[in-house]
């Protein structure tokens, strides 16, 4: 699938809106892409509770694991689900709270010029297929869109965030990623 970006929305992306943003500082336009891993509960897939948790509208109660995030309000721009589907939680332009305490390049607050994208999944189980297509044709879109970000501004959160995080995990096949990335700008 061709992706594009249009006034920071992802075309074809099922759009679930977060309150968990803000504005960008003034003059900051993406120039890093975060890739992240996520599963609620943790290393499950399917269902609703990613997008309960970007929403604040989790239904704690319904796993014990939920207790241990109940007060932590976070989101993504994107989630990309097992099936390959894009699911689009914040614009672009504004700063999702998916990094955290982070540093690149010298630089603190990743979340400020960085955009994130969660893949379900975890650190040590394969991502699909479908998931790298996307997450390629994604990137290739938000390359063309922010001339600020090149392959060399695309990392996990395991590097921005050094012994606190790790993922998107050992799995992740950054060459196939990488790869499937070319391929998809080549045809552009």
């Amino acid at each position: 699938m061709r992706y594009r970006v249009d006034g920071g929305w992802l075309s074809g992306a099922r759009r679930v809106l977060s309150e968990n943003c803000e504005q960008r500082p003034p003059g900051q336009d993406p120039e890093l892409l975060v890739i992240h891993n996520i599963s609620l509960p943790p290393g499950q897939f399917g269902g609703e509770a990613i997008e309960h948790f970007f929403t604040n509208c989790l239904d704690w109660e319904q796993h014990p694991f939920y207790e241990e995030i109940r007060d932590v309000r976070v989101s993504a721009h994107l989630l990309i689900r097992r099936t390959g589907e894009a699911v689009q939680f914040v614009n672009f332009g504004e700063r999702a709270w998916h990094a955290g305490a982070s540093c690149f390049e010298g630089r603190d607050n990743c979340n400020d010029f960085s955009i994130g994208i969660e893949l379900e999944g975890t650190d040590d189980l394969p991502y699909t297929t479908e998931q790298y297509a996307t997450l390629a044709a994604v990137t290739a879109a938000l390359l063309l869109e922010y001339p600020g970000m090149d392959d060399k501004r695309i990392v996990g959160h395991s590097d921005i965030a050094r012994g606190r995080k790790t993922d998107p995990g050992a799995v992740f096949e950054w060459p196939r990623y990488l790869g499937a990335l070319n391929t998809d700008r080549e045809k552009a």
